[in-house]
């Protein structure tokens, strides 16, 4: 009996293809989902703007999600970074609302994981490393490098810390982005070996006993769909707390 892989459901597939040479320019998968991420992100905000007063008095239930999501990311702000901290918000709340989207598409049956993808997930961590350290060098100039000598160390210790202290900070881009997508990766592999053994107990005779591993599966896309949401909420505190280093020089 051939049995899918459960690996599958993380290739990226042409939808429509277009090469230039040896460059490939093809509309895949992963392109069709991030623009459905995008438009979704979009069609929220649609919803909840009346015409005229840009907001409702008795909100409705999208324009509650998005309050909550406000008070949250500027709650966040506020406790790492302090007053400075909302300055950064639009782009807080849009890293946090884009990644939570892109984990929740990939709950839905046949859909793709945009962020089950590392290249996915170290772009992300790459614009947050980015920024941070353009946010750090216009805030501080060459004085950023006390990054890398902790404050009180001896200058005889230099030597040793600073390579140690650089090694860290640029561990952060691979590590951020692995997080996300090693969490995504993993759950939804589960998901599927659980459904492929279901599914290869009923069409082996075992009819009542698949009722088991579909339970189970049933329990764990509960879980899977509280990981989506607690990744996107970590991805999104530790841009606050690599903002705060870079802002405040911790």
């Amino acid at each position: 009996m051939f049995l899918f892989s459960p690996l599958e459901q993380f290739q990226i597939l042409p939808l429509i293809p277009l090469h230039f040479g040896e460059l490939d320019l093809s509309f895949t998968n992963s392109t069709f989902i991030g623009l459905v991420a995008c438009t979704l992100f979009l069609f929220l905000f649609f919803l909840i703007l009346p015409t005229e007063t840009g907001g409702q008095i008795i909100p409705n239930r999208w324009q509650v999600v998005l309050e909550s999501i406000y008070e949250m990311i500027t709650s966040m702000l506020n406790d790492n970074i302090g007053e400075r901290g909302q300055q950064y918000f639009p782009f807080v709340f849009v890293l946090f609302t884009f990644i939570l989207i892109c984990n929740v598409i990939g709950l839905v049956p046949y859909s793709f994981t945009l962020t089950s993808h590392l290249c996915v997930t170290l772009t992300l961590s790459m614009i947050v490393f980015m920024a941070c350290n353009i946010i750090c060098a216009r805030e501080h100039g060459l004085h950023m490098f006390a990054l890398f000598l902790p404050p009180g160390s001896s200058l005889a210790l230099a030597p040793l810390l600073v390579p140690i202290e650089l090694v860290s900070y640029f561990f952060r881009l691979i590590s951020l982005a692995v997080r996300l997508f090693a969490n995504l990766m993993a759950g939804h592999t589960l998901l599927k070996v659980i459904a492929g053994f279901g599914w290869s107990m009923m069409i082996g005779g075992l009819f009542f006993s698949h009722f088991a591993p579909l339970f189970t599966l049933y329990l764990l896309f509960g879980l899977e769909l509280g990981v989506a949401i607690i990744q996107a909420y970590v991805f999104t505190i530790l841009t606050c707390i690599s903002l705060n280093d870079a802002i405040n020089l911790h």
